[in-house]
């Protein structure tokens, strides 16, 4: 019998099945309870080691007896790497975030589900998880990646791509703790590009995707892999209320190098879970709230045994990702390209990555813009979209321009050294015709913080 089979037949012992079927806990209401009591950072990105270890340092003052919280490892640059445990029950679950130092959502929620199982510890949801499960979390575990925001760690390595390997320090860590506790399921949390659609026409963004993941080349239906379809299908269940049409689903292709993989085939099926772009000026609470009530409600339905009642063909069955999503779509413009070309009609499609920058002391979030594609883009979307049919797209000469100027210029005299190209920094002004010829109303600036 492989490791998996066996470890996984503890979700159809009586501990689990003799519990009674409680009433579950509504999407909706979870979110609300989020709004009320989260304790969560607005901006994520800023989070760093020093501040978790100061979050970990209030929990165990708060909460002693609920909490124990060890430092299970080290970073190259000997950052701490700590692990929460709670709870007495005999199913063990294993959390971790933050392998990508760049990727920090999961971090701030899991610290809400910390706020809420202390806060909530003598009610039915809290109580049944404490009681039934035992948790191992570790919330960041790149905090020199994150004291960067970058993807790696400080010798450059992805810990994702290191389970064979390891190499990393982290990557080693992960391993000691998987094997030390062997935990009956994982859950891997990251977060993904916001190009990630889900659907082709229209695409919405994939603010969550799911993917159960294999542990071999033929993607072997195991028990284990029948259990996190089984727990991807009860998240897409909790999710879809808050976000229609935006949860999809990874391809579940074997990737021989990750740990995911690799903790399945280890004997820990594992659940990923990727937190991608939502349509919001300030998308962070809303992301750092879908993976609050994802994570509580399957935490629920693993202490309960309901996640056996799910149907995996809930989680078959979302569509699969694709890269049909712009952060802002430009449509039918006529494009100035600044390069000497004859203007022409088209759409420009413009992406966007997050950066952490230290200005006197203080670390803030800058937003990096790129114009990624030119042309007739009808089959793309964007979480931004322009109808700037009538209007003219020519590059931004003057950073001190401010929406709603007049300008008179001459579109085909307009050359930059800053065009209107791909691979190029969006930096770029949308212009509005006015009854005067020659002059235009400034519409829209785009360009990077």
């Amino acid at each position: 019998m492989r490791p998996i089979l066996a470890l996984l037949l503890f979700v159809a012992t009586p501990v689990m099945a003799q519990v009674p079927a409680p009433p579950i806990p509504s999407p909706q209401n979870l979110a609300a309870l989020w709004d009320r009591e989260h304790v969560s950072s607005p901006l994520p990105p800023l989070v760093n080691h020093e501040q978790v270890v100061g979050r970990l340092a209030r929990l165990r003052e708060q909460a002693p007896d609920l909490y124990t919280i060890t430092q299970v490892g080290e970073s190259v640059e000997g950052r701490s790497i700590n692990m929460v445990t709670a709870g007495k029950g005999a199913f063990k679950v294993l959390l971790w975030s933050q392998m990508h130092g760049d990727e920090p959502t999961a971090t701030s929620a899991l610290f809400d589900i910390f706020e809420y199982l202390r806060r909530h510890a003598d009610e039915p949801v809290a109580q049944r998880i404490l009681d039934n499960l035992t948790l191992y979390v570790i919330p960041m575990l790149n905090p020199d990646g994150a004291e960067r925001y970058q993807r790696r760690n400080a010798q450059g390595i992805d810990i994702n791509r290191d389970a064979l390997l390891l190499q990393s320090p982290e990557g080693r860590t992960l391993k000691k703790v998987r094997d030390r506790f062997a935990p009956h399921i994982g859950f891997n949390l990251h977060n993904q590009n916001w190009r990630t659609s889900v659907g082709r026409n229209p695409a919405k963004p994939a603010s969550i995707s799911l993917l159960s993941v294999s542990f071999d080349e033929p993607r072997t239906e195991s028990e284990g892999r029948r259990l996190t379809k089984k727990t991807c299908a009860v998240i897409r269940d909790a999710l879809e209320p808050l976000a229609p049409g935006q949860i999809g689903r990874y391809d579940d292709e074997f990737e021989v190098r990750a740990f995911g993989d690799n903790i399945t085939l280890w004997g820990t099926p594992v659940v990923l879970i990727e937190t991608g772009a939502y349509p919001a000026r300030q998308p962070d609470p809303a992301i750092v709230r879908l993976n609050f009530v994802a994570i509580l409600t399957v935490l629920d339905a693993l202490a309960t045994g309901r996640v056996q009642a799910a149907d995996p063909a809930r989680y078959e069955s979302l569509p699969e990702n694709g890269d049909r999503l712009f952060y802002t779509l430009i449509k039918r413009a006529t494009i100035v390209t600044g390069t000497g070309v004859a203007p022409f009609t088209g759409d420009i499609g413009v992406v966007a990555n997050r950066r952490v920058r230290l200005e006197a002391g203080q670390r803030r979030i800058a937003m990096m813009l790129n114009v990624d594609d030119l042309g007739d883009l009808r089959v793309f979307n964007g979480l931004d979209e322009i109808d700037a049919a009538g209007m003219l797209a020519v590059p931004l000469t003057d950073p001190k321009l401010a929406e709603g100027a007049e300008l008179k210029i001459e579109p085909d005299a307009i050359k930059s050294d800053q065009p209107i190209a791909v691979g190029h920094p969006a930096a770029l002004v949308l212009l509005k015709p006015t009854s005067a010829a020659g002059t235009y109303t400034v519409f829209r600036i785009i360009r990077s913080d």
